[in-house]
């Protein structure tokens, strides 16, 4: 892969190539069909995900444990061409294993009895309908009246095959497996309400579960947002069986920074027509993001800069006058912007006239790398299916009965532009919607649909109607801001992570930068001192898994190589050669594969050259690899030597560490994903928060109140205020450490992922999460700042006692970062404390059974004196 796939989208992968083998062993001996779902949410790089689950299933991946399918076909299928060309250019664009060759377009002069093992064919359902040339001639009702059999002369072109028959060779074909992968599986899949839908439904149903003598595909992957319809379209069916579906956790995409922080929805206060209005408000804000992101890619020093673009949605029979009056608009109140800077999306594909102005078609697939396109009319076309990064502000003329379409428009203007979130920037994490045709009543139902994250809208993250910026308060001293950026922040643990490959990993991000001169060759190095230290003291555990590589049956292999004499038949040679390759290839899995490629190249230097002798050498590679192969069979193997990268790993960010807070944004992004490539919680800095939005009212059964502003935060408005809704417990953690002596100021810790939010990891039915304590105060003490945790933290609930032994395990192990830890709760009418810095009472912490009766018994002290 180029990319470095996100934990959790190695875990999808891990668990979606878990399926397709379990699905290909049973087509294979048992001919039974299997489907299974792959749900994740906008932007989470399900295509991503795909291209590294394909370059498994061709060639195999020894880190996941999966061997490759010979015989292995994929059809890709969505109901639009333009998906899939963008899909098959992102699959180009993420794998390094799947050439251009290896992926064919089904065009109508397609003819082939069947498909070729190790590609990937993409069909959609206008190939498959009734009036297209690669169908004709295949009438199911002929098929079966014939019993198999068809004319010569219904077939056009002298086609020998139809898609068909293409698509059931290849099922028959004892060598082949063919996999179907149904792109926004959703779709297709029941509640059609027109011709066209039923069409659709029909076609990917006959796909899925045969029909008119061509059986259903045998195994079936459904790739979507919102994956309902089509498991209860299998269920139905009856002719497959469900594996486990694969759910990627919202949560942790936007974890990931992939998607934008926050959406923010801009309305008229009142009814009215107020197109204009909201027109040159987001005239204006297309000019800020463009002037944002020029100055964060120059302050970067980044060859990319993002070119912001505006979506002005509109409905299906728009009035072109009214489009070329907002064209109008914007150009008066952005002159700068170039004539030649508009296109559209329509159906037609022709150029548009709006008002005085022709605007030529674009694809929607081609949008986002036309950086000439400033402003973009579309109507629903582009609701689902594409996307467009660079899309930062949406007005949309839809009237208010259209929230469907508008959210499902957002959905695709989620993803960030450069894949990663940009450090305490709201305003470069944010997308902006302005909806001249709704009132606050209707945008509050939009709202409730985005929140949820179903089909018709963006995952979790925040969506503020009335809101404000907030930047660093410029009374807060430096220390204070050099202190916040030291606190430590905790990262999810990931699931089977390998210490080899982050150490290896972060070498060639050392190297790389130019911080380490052969890092790479280095970090080999010592782990292959390691692994010499272990083969010492395991010398005769190793012996005795070696002579077991090299039986066969009870019969011990014995062979010289460079004389070519042996003292075994035929067979028993390629078992051995089979025994030692499986062997060894299970050793690489622990080891990792290049650790072990070049111990085994270390092994055979120590008694041969391959420059004075390449046939001794080639014998030395041979015992290496049995010895290697040894080695991984010793159950003692796996946990040393993942200590040892481990260990390596942290001494390499120990040391240079300095050098990389130098560099900019997107290496230290780097470097954060290599940190966190671990199965425990790792630290690292908080980013200094550049720009945030903060809600300033709330909406609640159609009354609005105000949120009341507080001082000394460590963001404020132009008015050194904070708006903040506090509930009765925080106001009173906030009022009291605002009286304690030499106080200076406080931060409320943001509850959503971000690198200006502290987080601590806790685990909870063996799974990590993360907790983000509500406050951190900073005060003065014998001339230095010192920093302090105050959590009001909530006993009710299940977790509440996870998140707590969460905090006592970061109090104990970053006790010197802050002066006080604190947890705080409510119980029996009175706030009561918690010293989470205090050895006994973390012992009691983990000791305890409820997070009450902490603060009931002795261990908890009174708040509030």
């Amino acid at each position: 892969m180029k990319f470095t796939l996100k934990d959790y989208q190695r875990d999808a992968v891990r668990d979606a190539l878990a399926n397709l083998k379990d699905a290909r062993d049973d087509w294979l001996r048992k001919s039974r069909k299997s489907a299974f779902s792959l749900t994740a949410v906008t932007g989470a790089g399900k295509t991503v995900m795909a291209a590294a689950a394909f370059e498994a299933l061709f060639h195999g991946d020894d880190e996941l444990d999966f061997d490759a399918d010979p015989g292995a076909v994929v059809i890709w299928f969505s109901d639009d061409p333009s998906l899939n060309e963008q899909t098959r250019f992102r699959l180009m664009e993420a794998s390094d294993r799947i050439n251009h060759s290896d992926m064919v377009v089904v065009e109508n002069t397609f003819n082939q009895p069947r498909f070729q093992a190790g590609k990937i064919y993409f069909l959609n359902t206008q190939k498959l309908s009734k009036n297209s040339l690669l169908v004709r001639g295949h009438d199911p009702a002929e098929l079966q009246a014939k019993g198999g059999d068809l004319l010569p002369e219904t077939r056009p072109d002298l086609r020998a095959f139809t898609i068909w028959d293409t698509i059931q060779n290849t099922i028959e074909d004892p060598e082949l497996t063919l996999y179907l992968v149904l792109d926004e599986a959703h779709r297709g899949m029941g509640k059609q309400t027109t011709a066209a839908e039923n069409s659709k439904s029909t076609i990917v149903q006959r796909l899925i579960n045969g029909s008119g003598g061509v059986p259903g595909i045998p195994v079936v992957w459904g790739i979507s947002a919102t994956v309902e319809r089509f498991n209860q379209a299998i269920v139905s069916a009856g002719k497959h069986i469900r594996l486990p579906n694969v759910v990627v956790d919202a949560a942790k995409v936007q974890e990931s920074g992939l998607i934008k922080d926050t959406i923010l929805l801009d309305i008229p206060d009142e009814t009215g027509d107020f197109d204009t209005v909201l027109v040159r408000r987001a005239t204006d804000k297309l000019k800020e993001s463009t002037f944002a992101w020029a100055e964060y890619a120059k302050q970067q020093e980044e060859a990319r800069v993002v070119i912001p673009l505006m979506v002005l949605q509109v409905p299906n029979t728009p009035d072109p006058n009214e489009i070329g009056r907002a064209l109008d608009t914007i150009f008066e109140r952005y002159p700068e912007l170039p004539a030649a800077s508009v296109a559209h999306v329509f159906g037609d594909h022709t150029t548009q006239r709006f008002g005085n102005r022709d605007v030529p078609y674009i694809e929607p697939q081609r949008v986002q790398e036309s950086n000439w396109v400033r402003v973009l009319i579309a109507k629903d076309a582009i609701s689902t299916g594409w996307d467009c990064p660079r899309a930062e502000v949406m007005v949309s003329f839809r009237s208010a009965s259209d929230e469907t379409h508008i959210t499902q428009l957002l959905g695709r203007m989620v993803r960030s532009p450069l894949a990663r979130r940009i450090p305490g920037n709201d305003r470069l994490n944010a997308v902006d919607c302005l909806l001249p045709k709704f009132n606050k009543k209707t945008v509050e139902k939009v709202v409730d649909v985005l929140m949820k994250g179903d089909e018709s809208g963006p995952p979790t993250g925040r969506i503020l109607i009335d809101y404000v910026e907030v930047k660093p308060n410029p009374d807060a001293p430096y220390a204070v801001w050099q202190l916040f950026e030291s606190l430590p922040s905790q990262t999810r643990p990931q699931r089977g992570a390998k210490p080899a490959k982050r150490l290896t990993a972060l070498a060639h991000e050392l190297a790389s930068d130019g911080i380490l001169a052969g890092a790479g060759r280095q970090a080999h190095s010592k782990l292959h001192e390691a692994l010499d230290a272990f083969a010492t003291s395991q010398q005769d555990k190793i012996e005795a898994k070696r002579k077991a590589v090299m039986t066969v049956d009870g019969k011990t292999v014995k062979a010289d190589l460079k004389g070519k004499e042996k003292s075994f038949d035929e067979f028993w040679e390629d078992a051995d050669v089979a025994v030692i390759d499986d062997a060894y290839r299970r050793a690489a899995r622990v080891l990792s594969p290049d650790i072990a490629k070049t111990y085994v190249e270390h092994l055979a230097q120590k008694t041969a050259s391959i420059d004075d002798d390449p046939e001794d050498y080639l014998e030395a590679i041979t015992e290496a690899r049995v010895t290697v192969a040894g080695m991984g069979l010793v159950t003692e193997i796996g946990p040393y030597f993942d200590a040892k990268a481990d260990e390596l790993a942290k001494t390499l960010l120990e040391t240079y560490s300095p050098q990389i807070k130098t560099l900019s944004d997107d290496r230290k992004e780097t470097y954060r994903q290599i940190i966190e490539m671990s199965t425990a919680p790792q630290s690292v800095d908080l980013a200094k928060p550049e720009s945030r939005y903060e809600a300033t009212k709330a909406v609640e059964n159609g009354h609005s109140s105000t949120f009341p502003t507080w001082k000394k935060h460590l963001l404020c408005d132009k008015d050194g205020k904070y708006p903040a809704e506090l509930n009765d417990w925080e106001r009173a953690v906030v009022e009291t450490e605002s009286k304690r002596p030499s106080f200076l100021f406080w931060y409320r810790n943001p509850q959503q992922p971000g690198q200006s939010s502290l987080g601590v990891a806790y685990k909870e039915d063996d799974e990590y999460k993360i907790v983000r304590p509500d406050f951190v105060f900073f005060s003065e003490q014998d001339g230095k700042v010192v920093a302090d945790i105050v959590d009001p933290h909530g006993i009710h609930l299940a977790d509440a006692l996870p998140k707590l032994r969460g905090l006592a395990e970061y109090a104990q192990t970053h006790a010197a970062a802050y002066r006080r830890i604190v947890s705080v709760a409510e119980v029996n009418g009175k706030l009561r404390a918690l010293n989470l810095k205090d050895e006994g009472i973390q012992e009691a912490v983990h000791k305890a059974d409820s997070a009450k009766g902490l603060y009931e018994d002795g261990a908890a002290d009174d708040y509030i004196n």
